[in-house]
Formats: C-alpha cells, sequence, structure tokens
C-alpha cells in the first residue's frame, strides 16, 4: 500500500473519485457536489484557514487502484466544553473494507496531527461549521440529507478497532409533516396562544434583513457560547440568508415573538440533494439549468430541519409546541406539498433539545451519527463530551 500527500490539483480530482469509486454499487449514496467538497480545502473560501491548516492523503493498493483516502486538520477555534487538551480533527475519510488500510489512512493522520501539537482526534468531522460533513452514520444506513456525511456500515468497525471512542451521538428525526400533531402540542400551544403578546409567522424572503437580525438575535442567545460556538453578528447572518434564498421556501422557515421579540426559530429547507442527485457531483452551467428545470417541474417531497431553538428564558414555557403548532398549519395545508421530513442532527449531550424533538408528536429517531475521538496518550482517561446544562 501506499499512502500519497495531495499536493497538486490532479492529486485533488482523485481526492474526488476515491467515493466515486467506493460507493459506485451502492444505492444508497448520493453523490455531493464537487464544489462543496473542493470549497473546504481553498484557502480563499474557508475561513477556518484563518485559524488553522490541514493535509490530505490518498491511498493506493499495490496494484496502484485507489482504495481511500483522509483529510487532517488543526483549528485553534475548534473546542468542546470540558477539553482540557487540544485536539485536531480527522474527516473525509473513505476506505475499502480493510482493517490495515484504515489504519495506515488513521495512523498517517495522526502522526501529522502530533508534529502539529494536537493530543487527541475527533472524527470524522469538518474543517469547518458543524452543520456539514460532521460525524459518522452508526445507524440509519439510508440516503444523506444535503451535505451530511454517508458510510456503509462497516466504517463503525474500522473506527471502533482502531481505538476510536464515542465522544457524542448525533440524533436525527424523522416526522410525517402530514401526520397530526398530538393533542399535549396543541394543549401546549393554546397556552401560549391565549397571551396576544405572542405571535408566530413565517419568513417574507422580501424583508430578509429583518429576519436575518432575529434569527442572530435567537441564535446567539440559544447557542452562543456552546462547543465553541461564537456570536453571530446580524450581517453574517444576512450573507447567510441571501445564500439560502434561491432555495428558500417561505412557508417553512418560522419565528415567534414575544411583542416585539423573537424568542424562538424554526429553519427549515427543501432537501437539495433530492435535486442534486441527479447531477452527478457537477454543477457547471448544464447543470444548473438542469437545477432549475428540476425545481420547477420536480416538485421536491422532502424538506430538512435545519434550526430549531428557543432562547434560554423561554424553554420549557410552551413555546417550542407554539411555534411548531402555528407551522403546522400552513404546511399541512393543500397548498404545501411535502410528504417527508427530516431534522438535522442534535447532540445526545443537549437532553433538553432531545425532548423537545421527542416530544414534538408523529416522530422517530432516523438516524444515528457518532463523533468519535481518540486519544494519543492511551492511558489517560476518556471523557465524553459533558451534558450541557
Amino acid at each position: 500500500m501506499q499512502i500519497i500527500p495531495v499536493q497538486t490539483a490532479a492529486d485533488a480530482a482523485l481526492f474526488i473519485k476515491v467515493a466515486v469509486i467506493l460507493y459506485k454499487k451502492d444505492s444508497n449514496w448520493l453523490r455531493p457536489l464537487d464544489n462543496d467538497i473542493n470549497d473546504i480545502f481553498d484557502e480563499k473560501k474557508n475561513k477556518a484557514f484563518r485559524f488553522g491548516k490541514l493535509q490530505r492523503w490518498l491511498l493506493k493498493d499495490n496494484e496502484g487502484k485507489l482504495t481511500g483516502r483522509i483529510a487532517a486538520f488543526v483549528n485553534k477555534k475548534y473546542s468542546n466544553k470540558g477539553d482540557d487538551i487540544p485536539v485536531g480533527g480527522i474527516g473525509f475519510f473513505e476506505c475499502i473494507n480493510d482493517q490495515q488500510a484504515a489504519d495506515l489512512l488513521l495512523d498517517t493522520a495522526k502522526e501529522w496531527l502530533l508534529q502539529n501539537d494536537m493530543q487527541a482526534m475527533d472524527g470524522p468531522i469538518n474543517f469547518g461549521e458543524r452543520d456539514r460533513w460532521w460525524g459518522l452514520v452508526t445507524k440509519g444506513f439510508k440516503e444523506p440529507l444535503y451535505c451530511m456525511n454517508y458510510n456503509p456500515a462497516y466504517y463503525v468497525t474500522l473506527f471502533e478497532t482502531y481505538g476510536f471512542k464515542r465522544f457524542f451521538d448525533q440524533v436525527c428525526f424523522d416526522m410525517e409533516p402530514k401526520a397530526p400533531l398530538q393533542k399535549k402540542i396543541w394543549d401546549r400551544h393554546e397556552a401560549i396562544a391565549k397571551n396576544k403578546d405572542f405571535t408566530a409567522r413565517h419568513i417574507n424572503k422580501n424583508e430578509l434583513e429583518k429576519y436575518a437580525a432575529d434569527f442572530a438575535e435567537v441564535y446567539n442567545k440559544a447557542w452562543a457560547g456552546h462547543g465553541g460556538l461564537k456570536q453571530m453578528p446580524k450581517e453574517q447572518a444576512l450573507i447567510l440568508f441571501k445564500k439560502m434564498k434561491p432555495v428558500m421556501d417561505e412557508k417553512i422557515i418560522w419565528f415567534a415573538y414575544h411583542k416585539t421579540t423573537a424568542v424562538a426559530i424554526f429553519i427549515n429547507l427543501p432537501d437539495l440533494n433530492q435535486w442534486f442527485k441527479h447531477l452527478h457531483g457537477k454543477f457547471g452551467l448544464l447543470q444548473k439549468l438542469k437545477f432549475l428545470w428540476l425545481k420547477k417541474f420536480k416538485p421536491n417531497k422532502k424538506f430538512t430541519g435545519i434550526v430549531f431553538g428557543v432562547v434560554p428564558e423561554w424553554q420549557g414555557k410552551g413555546v417550542d409546541a407554539f411555534i411548531v403548532a402555528e407551522a403546522a398549519k400552513v404546511i399541512q395545508s393543500p397548498q404545501v406539498s411535502y410528504s417527508e421530513y427530516e431534522m438535522q442532527w442534535i447532540g445526545d449531550f443537549n437532553p433538553k433539545m432531545l425532548n423537545i424533538a421527542d416530544s414534538l408528536g408523529e416522530v422517530k429517531r432516523s438516524r444515528q451519527l457518532t463523533t468519535y475521538r481518540f486519544l494519543f496518550d492511551r492511558n489517560k482517561a476518556f471523557k465524553r463530551h459533558p451534558i450541557l446544562g
């Protein structure tokens, strides 16, 4: 076997090709857009390079055939609650079902991280935001959502045999969007709805600046400070909303307010993979035209939950049920045709949000991804991600 560092544009193309080769007979795999992967490794497009660096490798067998790939990275901004050592990351791991091959890839990444003063590695994770390419699928091996990792079941054995341990599990939820909500949801909704200070409404794309500011307000109260997440300026939120605008469906993006202050958000988008799976990884001019055609003539039946949150002072008081029920009035109307819904992951270190998701009605846990950790000091006591209070 031969490990080859990615150094040229040709190497980078092979890095993409590895997954195509390994998954060509796997009906559950949906090829990501090449640009979505390549942009992670582009210093001009990925702001994580301001705080870190990375290296990629290819693996070939003795006959010169591509059999695996991996990336390793360090990021000064990467941290988790309770960390007392510097932790690097590995990701974009693909490998044949061979422990020796997997060990060589992981050993190579570990040695690079050791040379960069790391004492542990988490993986598979992203070199950047946690809403993309994060975690190993450990339950629910089915079509991935947009920018979600996918892997066959044997990867779990490859990681755990190497010595990785579960740092935290990431739980996704399926929900039948047209199924009636449970009575307890409506009861909790009515308790809030009686107070005329509370309102809920879906986004208006003509007022993105206002809603971006409201999003930033809820986000900063509910998440900033957890898991290394920092405050989001409203300007950054507006950039995010403008990027989402071409694929936004106004009827599935919701905000709840107490008087004029945003107190909850329920952000959903059509699952782009339902369109992108027809583009075979490319997004040039022809593919963009095809995407527009698909978007117009092939209605997307699946939407996905991106962010759901309530500011701390209103958690546990029914605001979660209020915003979900108000959204259901519109989403369950005949004018909205979605028949599938899956919420993006919630970490098992966040039991409050898991309880909210479990209580929403006819939901089931659809898949589980896992963020693993490997301590370089094998005598050091392993600790899972602490529970958020």
